[in-house]
């Protein structure tokens, strides 16, 4: 039952998402935004993270609430020249990464720290890029219990005119 109520969350949260970015039929096709929205539901339910939305990662750091943002683009390409404020990289691939070097892991766990507990928010370029998918699931796979990924990345972030911030 916790599946299934899972998967509706997170398939509601994805049309939601894609609703916002093409509105209802008005500049995509709605077999797009279902693909798209279906696509993140499935790597939701695979990788055993939840979502969070471009406006409660604002309210969140605004509260002050205490989170390891991790943005998984390219440093030269595009975390250099904006990123969420405090977020730290660690670039993943885009096509679903099923296994990585015992290097890759290790790298990854010093970023992520000791604390399994810790509040995790993953995010990417834009809704339909798999980067966050891995770099979620793969901080799950570490053992980590409380890790988001935020769908909209980026380009959501930005839309929203939420500040961001490049590596000077």
């Amino acid at each position: 039952m916790r599946k299934v109520l899972s998967c509706l969350l997170a398939v509601g949260l994805a049309l939601g998402l894609m609703v916002g970015l093409g509105g209802c039929g008005e500049s995509q096709s709605e077999i797009k935004l279902e693909k798209v929205a279906v696509k993140v539901a499935r790597e939701t339910l695979k990788g055993g993270y939840r979502l969070v939305t471009t406006a409660t990662l604002k309210k969140w750091l605004d509260a002050g609430r205490k989170m390891i943002i991790v943005d998984t683009m390219p440093y030269e390409k595009s975390f250099k020249k904006r990123h969420i404020r405090g977020a730290v990289q660690f670039e993943f691939p885009i096509p679903e990464a099923k296994t990585i070097t015992a290097e890759r892991k290790a790298k990854y766990q010093k970023l992520l720290g000791p604390k399994k507990g810790a509040l995790i928010v993953v995010y990417c370029g834009f809704v339909k890029c798999g980067r966050s998918h891995n770099g979620a699931m793969w901080a799950r796979r570490l053992g980590y219990t409380n890790v988001y990924r935020h769908p909209g990345g980026i380009f959501a972030w930005a839309e929203a005119g939420y500040p961001t911030e490049a590596v000077k």
